[in-house]
């Protein structure tokens, strides 16, 4: 059976980790590649796992993502050493008879794109929040923002698929000058009950 993790994991993944603003550091391509292969077994719906990255590094691809920020996304996602853009593939179905071969699992989401929108958010919401654990546990920090222009986004990295942006995550090491003092959580009794 597994064993809980002991504080300093826990602290690392959720207690004291941080959203930051501004980030250093170097990014290499393995750790892209160990991050990926963490994420990639958080559970989804039927194994859907309908989210796609791309891991923005460099200048080239730093200079079509610009013009789809915010002012005030603008800065800190040009200065941050990756950026992921998380879409979510609404025809991630196509991929089920290998991802999930033990039933006919396309039949069940067979149809109209507008009819997959839901599901393949939805399991791209849980994928979005292990990439942002998986590069805690390697030792980065994450900033997820959606402050940005979805189609300017989707016409740069995505033309032509039945891809659509939802998220961006900076990642590298986190400046603690970046970030304002941590904001309080709701206590279980106001957000959760035993039934």
């Amino acid at each position: 059976m597994a064993q809980p993790l002991n504080d300093a994991a826990l602290d690392q993944l959720f207690r004291t980790a941080r959203t930051y603003n501004a980030f250093g550091g170097e990014v290499s391509d393995q750790t892209i590649r160990q991050l990926y292969d963490l994420l990639k077994w958080g559970p989804t719906q039927a194994n859907t796992t309908p989210a796609r990255f791309v891991f923005v590094k460099s200048p080239e691809a730093k200079a079509k993502l610009g013009p789809a920020l915010d002012p005030g996304n603008y800065r800190k996602t040009m200065d941050a050493p990756v950026t992921v853009i998380i879409g979510r593939d609404e025809d991630f179905h196509d991929k089920l008879p290998y991802l999930f071969p033990h039933v006919d699992a396309r039949a069940w989401f067979d149809g109209p794109r507008q009819s997959r929108e839901k599901p393949s958010l939805r399991n791209m919401a849980l994928q979005a929040a292990y990439l942002i654990l998986a590069a805690r546990a390697l030792g980065l920090d994450a900033g997820p923002m959606t402050g940005f222009d979805n189609a300017k986004v989707d016409e740069a990295f995505f033309a032509g698929t039945g891809i659509r942006s939802d998220i961006l995550v900076n990642l590298g090491h986190g400046d603690p000058a970046s970030i304002y003092p941590r904001s309080p959580r709701l206590p279980f009794d106001e957000a959760a009950r035993i039934a």
